[in-house]
Parts: C-alpha cells; structure tokens; sequence
C-alpha cells in the first residue's frame, strides 16, 4: 500500500464530542471515522486490523471444528417471541422498523433464536449433531451510552459462534475447549497477559455466564481478580457465598477495572425447550438440543487493544495484527526514491506487508506520521542507503534503531516473528 494513492489522511482535528482515547487515536491515525455516537467507518488502514484480527479468530473457531456462515440482519418478530425476547423490557437494545406492508422487524443484536429455528430444519436425528457455527456480522444495538469509542458502540462487528449439542456432558466437553480458544486468540492479538476468565451473571438460565475481561484503566467494568490463578468474578455477582464457591480467597483479590472483550454463555436445553427444537436420539425419544453462544466484539478487541498499545506519539500495534509490518519511508531526491521503490518491491515480493510512504513532504511529517500510526517496523531509505548500502530500521515498540545491509535488513523483516 503506498500512502500516496489513500484517501485517509492522519488528522490532528478531532470530533469535540470524542473523549475515549482508543478512538482519539485512531481517527487520528487515520484508522477510523466517526459517523456519529457510536457509530463508526473503517477506513483502509483500519480495516486491515480489522480483517487480521478476523483471521486469528476465524483460525481458532475452525481448529474447534466450527463451520463459517452469515446470517441476516433483519430479524424476523415471532422467532423471538417465542422465547419472550422481542420484549422490549427483556432485551431493551432492540433496534426495531417495519417492512412497507407493516411488519415488524428487528435489527440483529444476536442470533441464538433464528440459528434455532434454522438448525430446526436441518438437524432430525442425535446422527445430525453436535454442530457448531460462526459468523462475523454488524450487530446493532440501541445503547444508552456510547461514550466508549468503538469499545462500545450502536454498530460493531462481532464474531458470534453457537455449538448444538445432544446433551449437557456434549455441550460442556466443547464450552471448555472453547475457553481455551479463546485465551488463544487474546494471546495471540497480544492481550494475553492483562485477560483474564471472569465469571459473571448468567441470567435465568444458569448460575455464572463467562467474560473474558482485558485490564485496561479505561473498562468500564471492575473486576476482582486472583492473578495467580488467573481468574476473575465480576462486580455483578461478587460476594461470599461466590467466592466460597469457587474457591477464591477476598484477601488475595485484586479490584480492577477492565473492558469486556469476550463472553460465553452456556443456555443448556432450555432454549430447545422454548422453541420446540429437538432431536430423536439413539433410542427414538425426542431430546430438546442443548445450546451455547461465544462472542467476540472484533471492533471492541480493536478498541481495547488501541487503548492498551499506545504512547504519548500514537499507537503502537502489535506485530500480528498491525495493517502492515513495515512502514517504509523515503528521504531524498530520485536516486532515493528509485531505490525506495526497489526495496518495497523487495519486501513485499518476500511476504512482508509494507506501508510505503512515497509522499514529497517534509522528513519531520514522515516521522510523526510513522509513529502515530505504529507500525511495528520503519525502514528509512536516504542518501547513504544510495551510496553504503546502509538502512535505518526502527522498533516501534522498542523505540530501538539499527542499521543494516540491505541483504541483511530484508531477511530479518522477512523472518522476524
């Protein structure tokens, strides 16, 4: 990508109304655009984040076995009825409209009540499960506060997984191989260290639902954590009687504050139940299917991981899901630039994602502009790369510099990581 033929440009003007610092920076960076309260664009540069988070993600759900579909937005209002949810004071974030010939419709904030109806229609027998789907999808929510960036939002994309199982033994052998999935994907977007499990309210349909929580001074939830375990009780069901429960000592907790960045809900076989989905097992009885659901927020992960990775020069992506590895600049006249197109031909012809900013403006501009952006990489090409053979290369995160061959630079980029 070479920022001359981008539209998106880094900015120093800000909407007023924007306070939260992961869309401070990233509108600044020219990652994002506000649309209005909650509501934002990803603009190229942010959607390459976008898209390599979906990809660490979309690795982790198939390694589960999980199948990637896409369902509609528009909700029909009798499948939801069914379980009481099109309320509006069961669930008090529906968007809702209506068709031209008066329907009543809903905009998908969720999806376990059409994915039952639509498994209705495929799975008959205990041969057809267990099955489990993911979809990547907008989801709309009318939240009261959006006051968070794209941490919180009225429009998000999220990725919502459903595994149906013959039985609650099923169902739960596969809800714990997701957990570990997901600390999997945290890890490897590199907010393993400051995430952890936390057990939260599940409702009326089980004890504890389970959050994965990211420490962030900026969450707006507060947590109780045992770092030594690893695990958390959220604020919601903290108290005695949970704590004995789950083994967990008030002496060793830790109160923090932290940002949801994950959630898995296991509903049991109750949701079959409401809606009259079964399944004839291998002794020819009905059974109701056993339902769990897992979300991830993708542009909320993006907005934690903004808020956790940055400095007081702009952010600092980590190198798996950055949009690009290098970000290459040229300093000086033709000779310069000729070369600086050779290297980008090199390094991109070697697998390595390359910002290439080819724009006639000053050095300083450059600079400012690589760092607020934060690629993990910048490769500087001057006029002693033209007569030595010797290139400057820069460690966002370790603000480090070296200098090395071009031979040398170019097999280090490629391999590293």
């Amino acid at each position: 990508m070479r920022i001359s033929q981008t539209f998106s440009k880094t900015t120093k003007t800000v909407p007023g109304d924007e306070k939260a610092i992961n869309a401070l920076l990233l509108i600044k960076a020219g990652f994002i655009y506000k649309e209005m309260a909650g509501v934002y664009a990803y603009l190229p540069l942010g959607l390459r984040v976008i898209e390599n988070i979906k990809t660490i993600i979309r690795d982790e759900m198939n390694k589960l076995g999980a199948s990637e579909l896409l369902m509609t937005s528009l909700q029909a209002k009798d499948v939801w009825q069914t379980t009481g949810r099109w309320s509006d004071d069961v669930v008090d974030i529906w968007f809702k409209s209506k068709l031209q010939n008066g329907t009543e419709v809903g905009l998908g904030w969720s999806h376990e009540e059409p994915l039952m109806a639509m498994i209705s229609k495929y799975v008959k027998s205990y041969r057809d499960l267990p099955v489990s789907v993911y979809q990547f999808q907008t989801k709309l929510r009318n939240e009261l506060r959006a006051k968070s960036g794209i941490m919180r939002g009225r429009e998000f994309l999220m990725k919502d997984m459903y595994s149906f199982n013959r039985s609650q033994k099923e169902l739960d052998d596969f809800y714990d191989r997701t957990k570990q999935a997901y600390l999997n994907v945290y890890e490897r977007v590199g907010l393993g260290p400051y995430t952890f499990m936390t057990f939260a309210s599940g409702g009326s349909f089980t004890q504890f639902s389970h959050e994965f929580q990211t420490e962030t001074s900026s969450g707006e939830d507060v947590i109780y954590l045992d770092r030594t375990k690893r695990l958390a009780v959220n604020e919601e069901v903290y108290s005695d009687s949970v704590l004995a429960q789950l083994g967990l000592k008030k002496s060793e907790l830790e109160q923090i504050n932290a940002a949801e960045v994950g959630n898995i809900f296991n509903f049991g076989s109750v949701k079959g139940e409401q809606m009259g989905v079964y399944f004839t097992d291998d002794k020819g009885i009905r059974q109701p299917i056993y339902l769990s659901s897992y979300g991830i927020g993708v542009s909320r992960l993006m907005g934690v991981i903004a808020e956790h990775f940055n400095d007081e020069s702009g952010l600092v992506w980590p190198e798996a899901i950055a949009p690009a590895k290098v970000y290459l600049m040229a300093i000086g006249e033709s000779k310069v630039t000729k070369l600086a197109d050779q290297i980008y031909n090199i390094l991109t012809g070697n697998g390595v994602a390359v910002l290439y900013d080819d724009r006639d403006i000053r050095p300083g501009e450059k600079f400012a502009d690589a760092d607020l952006m934060g690629i993990p990489w910048r490769v500087v090409v001057n006029s002693e790369s033209v007569t030595n053979d010797r290139y400057e290369i820069k460690s966002r995160s370790k603000k480090t510099s070296e200098y090395m061959k071009q031979e040398a630079m170019v097999k280090k980029l490629a391999i590293h990581g």
